[in-house]
């Protein structure tokens, strides 16, 4: 595997598979043109891809790779690459306006392989400049976002799937409660699993029950069928199974902030500076600026002289959004540690929005034995939403293996007891924690002194003294 990284059994394997199954390293001919990744969140999809993919360009099958993924995780791709691949690439992240994202990709470096990573809206909107680029490989990445056959991310999927040498899927599982989501994933790997025609593969594998016939319902005699097809071509790893992996693993999602928030909260750090500068030189001091910093990078900011609080940003809201999707599809349960009330209620609406239950605890809540008992017990109750000053002692959160960190206070006491609620006796899988962090800000200085075990105001205020303007990130 072309890797700066020793990879676990599952992943050697996914490896193994997708290699014989695209016909490399003797394997000739491919069986299919393309494979899907069914790799629960936290066991390396990504890692494996860009494997696979080295794979394919140091054999001289592919030169430009395309990965369309969710906005919010476009980034990941760019540090993944950077810090595993093992083989020559360029990489080029297709953000900004429309003209700006056709000039990047007109200005690709010719170097190694050409990777160009773009969002799912961006990729239809462009598909004519994507096909005159002529990808020879495709990713796509949270694959069950074109689980509906006639929107128009799908339809663009297909087209550009059509065309490509080889094709791939990522996504933790290609079935949630609907077996008839598997149409449209499969359509963009190979058609000739499921068909072209939708209406004929719903018409062979389910009947149409229900007020109005609206209803799929699979045909029991057809499931043996529909399951060995699915299997085909995809490699399916759960953390359950993956027995080689750590008991944690830990993930640093970094968030791009808005243009509009990013000035605004540029603006803030300079004003910080100058107020420490003009006032003593205190940990209390520090810390309130520190305070006000960490509350944009969430989203939300509070006026200096009233208590109103304004939202200036969605970009982790998004993020979560979508980490909320993929552990909705692979059918799991999550633990969403937050520490702003204005962030509990806007991610509480957002999963609202979306009908998804879930448990909350924040200092206003009483029944608290009650909400864990929910998380625990209900299986309608799939996230659990906790503040950390008041979520992190004496409850058992062992019905979720992963958990968000949306934002972080700077006590490592409350960040070790939060982390300890999902990773206790009664868990049986391997626990994966995932930290939102918006780049450039200071939330990389507060969870570098979480791991770090150091006092975070102390090295600050050791900052300050050298010179340094404290809150500003390199």
């Amino acid at each position: 595997m072309p890797i700066r990284a020793r990879p676990y059994d599952h992943q050697r394997r996914a490896f193994s598979f997708a290699c014989q199954t695209f016909g490399l390293a003797g394997h000739d001919p491919p069986t299919s043109r393309g494979v899907a990744l069914l790799m629960e969140m936290g066991t390396g999809k990504s890692l494996t891809a860009i494997a696979i993919a080295g794979r394919l360009f140091l054999e001289s099958k592919v030169e430009r790779m395309l990965i369309v993924a969710p906005l919010s995780i476009l980034g990941v791709w760019q540090e993944e690459f950077l810090k595993f691949a093992d083989f020559e690439y360029s990489l080029v992240i297709l953000n900004g306006g429309e003209s700006k994202k056709i000039e990047k990709l007109r200005q690709m470096p010719t170097s190694g392989l050409q990777v160009a990573v773009i969002n799912y809206e961006s990729a239809w909107r462009l598909e004519k400049e994507l096909t005159a680029w002529d990808a020879d490989l495709i990713v796509c990445d949270e694959g069950h976002k074109i689980k509906t056959h006639n929107i128009a991310a799908s339809k663009c999927m297909h087209r550009l799937g059509a065309k490509a040498r080889y094709r791939m899927l990522l996504t933790g599982t290609i079935i949630t409660n609907k077996a008839i989501d598997v149409f449209s994933p499969y359509k963009f790997l190979n058609p000739t699993v499921f068909g072209n025609s939708f209406y004929a593969f719903r018409n062979r594998y389910f009947d149409m029950v229900g007020y109005g016939n609206h209803t799929p319902v699979l045909k029991a005699n057809m499931a043996e069928e529909l399951t060995r097809r699915i299997h085909s071509i995809a490699f399916r790893a759960t953390k359950a199974e993956c027995l080689d992996l750590p008991e944690t693993t830990e993930i640093v999602q970094r968030v791009e902030l808005e243009q509009q928030a990013r000035k605004l909260y540029q603006q803030l750090v300079r004003d910080s500076y100058v107020q420490i500068k003009c006032g003593e030189i205190t940990t209390a001091n520090v810390l309130t600026r520190l305070l006000r910093l960490s509350q944009l990078t969430g989203g939300f900011l509070r006026g200096d002289e009233t208590d109103r609080v304004e939202r200036v940003s969605s970009a982790k809201l998004d993020a979560l959004s979508d980490i909320i999707d993929s552990a909705a599809q692979e059918g799991g349960k999550l633990v969403v540690i937050v520490r702003f009330l204005p962030e509990i209620d806007a991610i509480t609406a957002m999963l609202e929005r979306k009908s998804i239950g879930y448990a909350l605890i924040t200092g206003a809540v009483k029944d608290r034995d009650e909400q864990v008992r929910r998380f625990q017990a209900d299986p309608d109750v799939t996230v659990f939403v906790g503040q950390i000053a008041t979520a992190g002692l004496g409850i058992t959160l062992t019905a979720a293996d992963k958990m968000v960190f949306y934002s972080l206070d700077y006590s490592m006491s409350n960040f070790e007891q939060a982390k300890a609620r999902i990773h206790r006796v009664g868990q049986r899988n391997p626990c994966t924690y995932i930290y939102l962090v918006t780049a450039g800000t200071v939330d990389e200085k507060v969870l570098q002194a979480l791991r770090d075990k150091a006092n975070l105001a102390r090295v600050l205020i050791d900052e300050y003294w050298t010179g340094k303007n404290p809150f500003e990130t390199p």
